[in-house]
């Protein structure tokens, strides 16, 4: 009642102030329209709030104090920009040790790999009595000697099976050498993931939401540390309630209005939740709201959602063309003997084919003008 009233003094004010900004002209020379009633179909109201288009919260993977903090709420940051850097002197030393252990063990593979091309291609067994003696001694002691002592002592030993033992020897230790320089590679590798953790990045374009450290704080991995968030394109998210879910879907118009709004914005339905709360029995839907809308994240916002259960209802439509803004109230401009008067109305939710329903305001069988012309300017001449 008190908006009415508001409402019918602010229409008593402009509508003199608008009948006189119109050049005067004959009713024929307007373009009009009788109000009629038509057939709409009902439709709720669900209150919902304006979220980001995607939001985070950063988290401590590692346990130190706060280095730096890269800004505070509301800065814009681009992605891979540094948000948050925490101590890690203690992983620098560990990673040098580390570093160290891995050229011990690359020097020990190669010494490996030296051993067992040796004992591949210069046995040890050639080797026990090389010393003195000239080549033909030597070559007879290898090859009568050795063979014939070999052959009537207890030793069951061949010299085959000595140098496969040998051999075998030399490639184990092979192995161990690259397995221990494996090792000290993977364990750099855990180090500088470690060292990467430390340095906390924006995943995405977006803007600071809120700062929960500040620089010399203490943290422990799993501990928030920013909530960060891409702000420029928004959403409405609402809970729906399940008998109203059935006539939405993805990609649908809807009719929808926010705190900073006081005329309606059209808003697309964006994405439907599989599951309904077994509690509230809603799903939540999300809206998608149109580039450079004026609000912000946590806003109130209401969306009209049709009640396909609901039976039809008539009401007074109008084309959009014929809505005229004053500031923030809209209004029509009706034929009062023969002149423009400017009435003001509440809008109801919009019909579709351009068209919107007006619950307060005008009345059936009102002359409405469909482009009513700006203040001063010479009306548009009446299609024929």
């Amino acid at each position: 009642m008190r908006l009415a009233s508001v409402c019918l003094t602010c229409a008593l004010g402009l509508a003199i102030a608008g009948s006189a900004g119109i050049a005067p002209a004959h009713a024929q020379d307007y373009q009009t329209i009788t109000i009629a009633k038509t057939s709409v179909s009902a439709a709720a109201s669900i209150g919902g709030k304006v979220v980001p288009y995607k939001e985070v919260t950063l988290s401590a993977q590692i346990p130190g104090q706060i280095l730096f903090v890269g800004g505070g709420e509301g800065d814009d940051k681009t992605q891979g920009e540094l948000l948050v850097r925490i101590d890690d002197d203690d992983l620098q030393a560990q990673r040098r040790a580390a570093l160290a252990e891995y050229t011990h063990a690359e020097a020990t593979l190669r010494n490996a790999q030296v051993q067992y091309n040796r004992e591949m291609w210069s046995p040890s067994i050639n080797n026990l009595n090389r010393s003195g003696g000239m080549g033909v001694p030597m070559l007879f002691d290898q090859m009568f000697t050795r063979n014939f002592g070999n052959m009537f002592s207890n030793n069951n030993s061949s010299p085959w099976v000595d140098r496969y033992a040998d051999l075998s020897t030399r490639y184990s230790s092979l192995n161990q050498a690259q397995s221990r320089l494996m090792s000290s590679r993977a364990q750099i590798e855990l180090l500088d993931a470690k060292l990467r953790d430390a340095m906390t990045m924006a995943p995405f374009d977006g803007v600071i939401v809120e700062k929960l450290v500040e620089p010399g704080d203490t943290v422990q991995p799993g501990q928030p540390l920013i909530k960060f968030a891409h702000t420029k394109y928004l959403r409405i998210q609402a809970e729906v309630p399940v008998r109203l879910v059935g006539g939405l879907n993805v990609g649908m118009i809807v009719p929808a209005q926010l705190d900073v709004h006081s005329e309606q914005i059209q808003a697309r339905v964006a994405r439907i939740y599989p599951m309904a709360d077994s509690s509230r029995h809603t799903v939540t839907v999300k809206f998608d709201l149109p580039l450079g809308v004026a609000g912000g994240p946590g806003m109130y916002a209401e969306v009209r959602v049709p009640d396909t259960a609901a039976s039809r209802e008539a009401q007074i439509v109008v084309p959009k063309s014929a809505v005229v803004w004053r500031g923030s109230l809209p209004g029509i401009f009706v034929l009062k003997d023969g002149k423009p008067s400017l009435r003001l109305v509440r809008l109801g939710q919009a019909t579709g084919n351009d068209h919107v329903s007006i619950l307060a305001g005008a009345h059936v069988g009102d002359q409405v003008l469909v482009n009513p012309p700006a203040p001063g300017a010479r009306p548009r001449p009446a299609q024929q």
